[in-house]
């Protein structure tokens, strides 16, 4: 695996070694000890996957602590844009964004930390998108920061993706205060 980080504090890109043949392929998607020795301490407690048609857009989502999560993500089928937003108030890159295309061919994971809004666009259909959680869900503790808030400047790629009510009804950066 190769480990490399971002211009924002505690993000990790992963790349993992993929062994391929005539037969198809073969890859570690996680593996503590290497994230271990890089200074990560991970405790992952729950599993969840999403499939979605092209121009779905999740997020942009979070959980307040105690429930805060740290994510593993990544793309089992399909591609995606993912995005987060740093929500750590006493940051230097508070409101700063950053974005990664993860797909099924690099098969790139990124970790993202609590402390971050996090949301992803589908770029084709079917796709399958999986990560790990460092804590549970808890339904009165998420959050959401409207995906198109244009404070953030975040260029999704779609003019009109298609989003939950919940997502069309999420604040706008410019009144959020963070729980971070």
């Amino acid at each position: 695996m190769e480990l490399s980080t971002t211009h924002i504090s505690g993000l990790l890109i992963i790349k993992p070694s993929v062994f391929g043949d005539e037969r198809g392929h073969f890859f570690e998607s996680y593996r503590q000890d290497t994230l271990q020795a890089a200074g990560i301490e991970l405790d992952f407690v729950q599993d969840n996957q999403s499939l979605s048609g092209k121009g779905i857009l999740r997020g942009l989502h979070f959980q307040k602590n105690p429930y805060a999560q740290g994510k593993l993500v990544r793309v089992i089928k399909g591609a995606v844009l993912d995005v987060v937003v740093d929500i750590r108030r006493n940051s230097k890159t508070y409101g700063q964004h950053f974005s990664i295309e993860l797909n099924e061919e690099d098969k790139t994971m990124f970790y993202v930390p609590p402390g971050f809004a996090h949301g992803f666009v589908t770029q084709q259909e079917g796709t399958i998108f999986a990560y790990k959680c460092t804590n549970y869900y808890h339904k009165e503790s998420e959050g959401s920061i409207l995906w198109n808030s244009s404070s953030l400047g975040i260029d999704w790629g779609v003019s009109e993706p298609i989003i939950s009510a919940k997502d069309a009804e999420a604040e706008d950066f410019l009144s959020f205060e963070s729980p971070f």
